[in-house]
């Protein structure tokens, strides 16, 4: 389960991905797939959670690395651009770091 917390040392992005709405639940299955096959493998990699656009243009992916060094080593493995080049071809990416700053919770 994601917690969520400030101070941690984890490195959080929130990818934002455009689509075509024909070609949203590709963009999810490839994501999914990544998620399950293709990140674990890679050092750093903490979690992601991945969440469709209910107006069917977008989809989001929160995921967690324990540095910003552990992606950009992550980016340059075979397997990682593969999918990545998937996943390119039917969706843009908008690709930031966050650093957690609030929680809030009743």
């Amino acid at each position: 389960m994601t917690e969520i917390s400030t101070g941690g040392d984890l490195i959080t992005y929130i990818n934002v991905f455009t689509v075509a709405p024909e070609n949203q639940q590709r963009l999810i299955e490839l994501l999914q797939y990544m998620a399950r096959e293709v990140m674990p493998k890679q050092p750093g990699y903490v979690q992601a959670n991945i969440h469709r656009g209910l107006e069917g243009t977008r989809v989001a992916n929160y995921n967690q690395w324990r540095s910003q060094a552990d992606l950009a080593a992550a980016r340059e493995d075979a397997d990682v651009r593969a999918c990545m080049e998937q996943v390119l071809k039917i969706a843009t990416l908008d690709l930031v770091p966050y650093e957690v700053v609030s929680v809030h919770r009743p």
